[in-house]
């Protein structure tokens, strides 16, 4: 058995009989409260068998020795086999289903039907074409490519560059429906203080985004190292200028610098009023 690092170090198996999102959504939403401790993820998917849980059982144990930690354990398996071999492996089992299934069979007075993979099985014809459509939207009025159908934007954000508009359009569409463009704020453009034309009829639509400048340097240093792009002067400049433009037009904006973008998008849909088409 190795020794124990000084630094904590834990590693986590999501355990599912399908993907594994649900696991590792969950599971991760609890690790986020965890501060100071490093996590070694590690996604098993499509356990289905014995021989598959037994596999992942010897891959928590040997983990457990080579670490001397036990490993977290995830789990959204839902037959009983598998459960009960993951679970008396030598890691710390979390079981959602377990811990939910239960007390919701009581209150519900039903019977679950412990059907594997129902948290994203079911097919909706409409719900597909929307995300799709959505993506496509978002993914045509990227970076300020094109400003033409703004018109059918529910949003529109505003940023410098590298604040987190894309992927946020992005997440926008694809978990929310929500039609989603977005516009780079060029130094020219803060260098007027004026919102860009392209912009002003749609200014009930848009969204700003900021980020520390700090933050915003280190991202754009290892895009371009040692440019004037990701100089401290220039970001402090473009931030700035950035967020008085937001304040001038009356525009709400929201720190992207601490925030995962789940939680930037999510923000942004509650604010802007946005209209979620799906769950």
């Amino acid at each position: 058995m190795s020794e124990k690092p000084e630094r904590p170090r834990r590693t986590v198996f999501f355990v599912s009989d399908r993907t594994g999102i649900t696991a590792e959504t969950l599971g991760h939403s609890l690790l986020t409260q965890f501060d100071g401790i490093e996590f070694r993820p590690v996604t098993v998917p499509f356990i289905g068998t014995k021989d598959k849980a037994e596999d992942v059982a010897r891959r928590i144990n040997e983990t457990a020795e080579e670490e001397g930690w036990r490993p977290l354990v995830f789990s959204t398996l839902i037959t009983d086999e598998c459960r009960e071999i993951v679970k008396a492996a030598n890691g710390m089992y979390l079981d959602f289903f377990d811990a939910f299934i239960g007390p919701l069979e009581r209150e519900l007075r039903v019977t679950s039907s412990h059907a594997a993979g129902r948290a994203h099985g079911v097919f909706d014809a409409e719900t597909y074409t929307r995300r799709i459509d959505a993506m496509n939207f978002a993914l045509a009025n990227d970076d300020g490519i094109t400003t033409r159908h703004y018109d059918r934007a529910e949003v529109i954000l505003v940023g410098v560059s590298r604040s987190g508009k894309t992927p946020t359009c992005l997440y926008l569409a694809l978990h929310y429906g929500v039609y989603a463009a977005n516009y780079p704020l060029t130094p020219d453009d803060l260098e007027d203080g004026k919102l860009p034309k392209s912009l002003e009829k749609h200014k009930s639509k848009l969204y700003g985004l900021t980020i520390d400048p700090v933050r915003l340097k280190e991202i754009r240093n290892e895009r371009r190292p040692d440019s004037n792009y990701a100089s401290t002067r220039q970001v402090t400049f473009e931030v700035g200028e950035a967020e008085f433009l937001f304040r001038r037009y009356g525009i709400p904006f929201i720190s992207t610098t601490t925030s995962s973008v789940e939680e930037i998008a999510t923000t942004v849909l509650h604010s802007a009023g946005l209209q979620r088409r799906f769950y």
